[in-house]
C-alpha cells in the first residue's frame, strides 16, 4: 500500500470512533497546554529576573567591610560592625589593581526627610560625583545625574518622588533632609527593587556625611563599588582585588575582614536558579503528557483486538508487517498531532491570561515548535507497541478471530 493509502484508512478510523478518540486526545491536550503554560512562565521569569537584575551592571563589583566564612564571604553584606571600615587607603588600593575603570567610595545611611508638613526616614547614599555617573545603572525618569561641583544637589527614587508624599516630589523642588535643604536635580526611573534604590536619596559624600544619623568620618566608607573595564574579566579581579586588600589590611584568609562581591556571579546564580525552577515545573508539567502516552497506547491496543479481522484481511491481501505497523503508528500519531495542535492553543490560552493578571508568561515560535513535535513524538512512540502487535499477528489465525 501507498503512504497515503495508509493514512487515509488511520484518519477514516479515527473518524469513525469519535468518542473513544477524542478521550484519547483530551490526554494529550492537557499535557501539551501544561507544558505550553509552565514553561513561557519559566521564560517569562528568566527574562523579568534578568531584566530587573541587568540594573545591577555585569562589569561592577562591590566591596563591604565585614567577611562570613560560613556563607563564602556573602553573609559579609549584614556582618558590618562599628570597629570595621573602608578608608581612603582602601580606595586607593583597588585603583592599582588592572582591569579596574572607576572606583566610588559611598556612605549610607538613614536620616529624616521633610516635605512641607510630611515627614519621613529615608535612607541615604553619599557617592563620589566624580565617578559615580559612569557607575550608576539605573535611568533617570526626569532631570540629570550628580556632577563635579554640585552642592545640596540630590537624587532621589522613583518611589520617593512619586508615592512616599502626599505630593509628588518634582525637580527642583527643595526639600530638607537632617535640618538641610537640598534642591532635586534628577529622578530615578523605576527600577523594581534591584539596584536602583526607589525609596533611596543620592548625595555628595560629604554632604551625606552630615545629615546621617550616624556620624561616618571622612575617610570612612561604607562600601566601594568599582566598575572593571571588560565584564568577561570581572571574577578574576574580583579575585585580584581580594588580594591587593588582604596586603594592604594585612589580613589573611582567616583573619579577612572584608567581602569582595561581583554582581556578575549574582546574576548566573539567581539565573541558574530560576533555570532549575523551570526544568522542576516543565518536568512536573510532562508527567501530564505521560498520562496522555499511556490513553494513546491503551486506545490503540484496544483498536488493535477490535480490528483483528481487518488486520488479517490486510496480510492476507499482501499487506507487509511494516504496513501495518504504519498503520496503527499513523492512527497513533494523529492522536498526538491533534491533541497538540489543541493544546498549544489552551496553552496560549492560559499564558496569555497569566500575563493579563500581572505575571510574565512568554510563549515562543520555539516552544510551540517544540511542543507539536513532542506531542507527536509521544503519539507515535505510544503507538509502536501496538503497531508491533498487530504487524506480527498469523493472517489466518486473525481471520478465524471471532468478536
Amino acid at each position: 500500500m501507498k503512504t497515503l493509502d495508509i493514512f487515509t484508512l488511520s484518519l477514516s478510523h479515527v473518524k469513525k470512533s469519535k468518542m473513544r478518540s477524542w478521550l484519547t486526545v483530551i490526554g494529550i491536550v492537557i499535557g501539551v497546554a501544561a507544558v505550553v503554560a509552565i514553561i513561557s512562565i519559566g521564560e517569562g521569569l528568566q527574562e523579568s529576573v534578568q531584566a530587573n537584575l541587568g540594573g545591577l551592571g555585569a562589569d561592577l563589583i562591590t566591596v563591604i567591610p565585614g567577611f562570613s566564612r560560613a556563607s563564602n564571604g556573602f553573609g559579609g553584606m549584614g556582618a558590618a560592625s562599628g570597629n570595621i571600615n573602608l578608608t581612603d587607603k582602601d580606595l586607593n588600593a583597588i585603583k592599582q589593581v588592572p582591569g579596574v575603570l572607576y572606583v566610588n567610595g559611598m556612605v549610607s545611611g538613614r536620616s529624616d526627610m521633610i516635605l512641607g508638613t510630611e515627614k519621613t526616614s529615608v535612607s541615604i547614599s553619599g557617592v563620589d560625583t566624580a565617578t559615580w555617573r559612569s557607575i550608576v545603572t539605573t535611568k533617570l525618569e526626569a532631570g540629570r545625574y550628580l556632577q563635579p561641583g554640585d552642592s545640596n544637589a540630590v537624587v532621589i527614587g522613583y518611589s520617593l518622588a512619586h508615592d512616599t508624599f502626599l505630593q509628588q516630589i518634582t525637580l527642583n523642588r527643595p526639600i530638607t533632609i537632617g535640618g538641610k535643604t537640598f534642591k532635586v536635580v534628577g529622578i530615578f526611573a523605576k527600577s523594581g527593587g534591584f539596584g536602583g534604590g526607589d525609596n533611596a536619596v543620592y548625595m555628595p559624600a560629604d554632604y551625606a556625611r552630615d545629615v546621617i544619623t550616624e556620624s561616618i568620618s571622612r575617610n570612612i566608607f561604607n562600601s566601594i563599588m568599582v566598575k572593571v573595564a571588560d565584564q568577561e574579566q570581572a571574577n578574576k579581579i574580583t579575585d585580584d582585588i581580594i588580594q591587593k586588600l588582604m596586603q594592604s589590611r594585612h589580613v589573611n584568609s582567616r583573619t579577612r575582614d572584608f567581602t569582595v562581591i561581583a554582581f556578575a556571579s549574582i546574576q548566573q546564580q539567581i539565573s541558574s536558579i530560576t533555570q532549575a525552577i523551570s526544568l522542576f515545573l516543565t518536568a512536573i508539567a510532562a508527567v501530564s503528557l505521560l498520562v496522555g502516552a499511556v490513553g494513546i497506547a491503551n486506545t490503540m491496543f484496544m483498536s488493535v483486538m477490535e480490528r483483528t479481522r481487518q488486520i488479517g484481511l490486510l496480510k492476507a491481501l499482501g499487506a507487509t508487517d511494516n504496513e501495518v505497523m504504519k498503520l496503527f503508528i499513523m492512527e497513533a500519531g494523529l492522536f498526538g498531532f491533534v491533541g497538540g495542535i489543541i493544546g498549544i492553543i489552551f496553552g496560549i490560552l492560559i499564558s496569555v491570561m497569566i500575563s493579563a493578571v500581572g505575571l510574565s508568561a512568554v510563549v515562543t515560535p520555539q516552544l510551540l515548535v517544540f511542543s507539536l513535535a513532542f506531542s507527536v513524538f509521544v503519539g507515535v512512540l505510544s503507538g509502536v507497541a501496538p503497531a508491533r502487535s498487530a504487524a506480527k499477528m498469523n493472517p489466518v489465525d486473525a481471520l478465524r478471530f471471532e468478536q
